[in-house]
């Protein structure tokens, strides 16, 4: 199958509906843990005003809503109805986090993995500018990508099952660079669907972000923010996790 061939982006449109099933809200609870970590060391005690851009399903935000008093953007409907009805105490506002302006500031801007869609240094450097928006000196910005130029390994491949409900998930996930020159790589997906006794196969193709650590750095000063790098185990997962921060000069 020529990859090319594929609708791209079915995941955050009519293949929404698998995301609770393939990504699981109560396998976000390691990792959120590591952000509820950095909020508290960094903008002490106390509930305090966030923003998050890219919120997808929520998942990650709906272990720390019992902390934060959130307002949550994406550019995918299907995405934050699912958000919607997992973090029912959350303002949920349509919008590109490129673009998108509230009016309004925050102690805190997040965007969890979905910072891994924004594929050229121009847009990376446009959703910093969003954040600076957002954030008064001091602000805080946290965000986790998937990939590093510096270690990622590729062609790599994974396949996982999941059930929930009458539902049973297989996904097969590919991932590779078809174009080492530029800063972008694609995830193929093959997801075999169980219903009812029926199997039914649907294809995904997404393209993500691959920046150096150098890069992510210099974009980020260049927008106002003082940059850190924080580096986490996750004891049940058993992976190294990284969010990097920036504190708005």
């Amino acid at each position: 199958m020529d990859p090319s061939s594929i609708t791209p982006n079915r995941l955050f449109n009519d293949l929404a509906y698998l995301w609770p099933v393939m990504s699981p809200p109560e396998e976000y609870a390691e990792e959120a843990e590591c952000w509820r970590k950095l909020l508290q060391e960094r903008l002490g005690p106390g509930r305090h005003r966030v923003l998050e851009l890219g919120v997808g399903g929520g998942h990650n935000l709906s272990h720390l809503t019992s902390d934060v008093d959130a307002t949550a953007v994406d550019i995918s409907r299907p995405m934050l109805r699912h958000s919607m009805a997992l973090n029912p105490g959350v303002e949920h506002i349509v919008g590109d986090m490129r673009y998108v302006r509230l009016g309004r500031t925050f102690r805190a801007v997040l965007i969890h993995d979905a910072i891994s869609c924004i594929t050229t240094a121009r847009d990376l450097s446009a959703v910093f500018t969003t954040a600076a928006a957002h954030l008064k000196p001091g602000g805080l910005l946290l965000l986790a990508p998937d990939y590093f130029a510096d270690s990622i390994v590729l062609p790599h491949a994974e396949c996982h099952t999941y059930s929930r409900g009458d539902m049973e998930l297989t996904y097969v996930e590919y991932t590779y660079d078809p174009d080492p020159a530029d800063t972008m790589i694609e995830v193929i997906f093959t997801h075999f669907i169980r219903s009812g006794g029926e199997l039914q196969i649907e294809h995904d193709r997404l393209h993500a972000g691959l920046f150096h650590r150098s890069t992510w750095r210099k974009l980020m000063h260049a927008a106002g923010f003082e940059f850190s790098e924080h580096s986490f185990h996750l004891p049940v997962a058993d992976i190294a996790y990284t969010i990097l921060a920036g504190v708005l000069r």
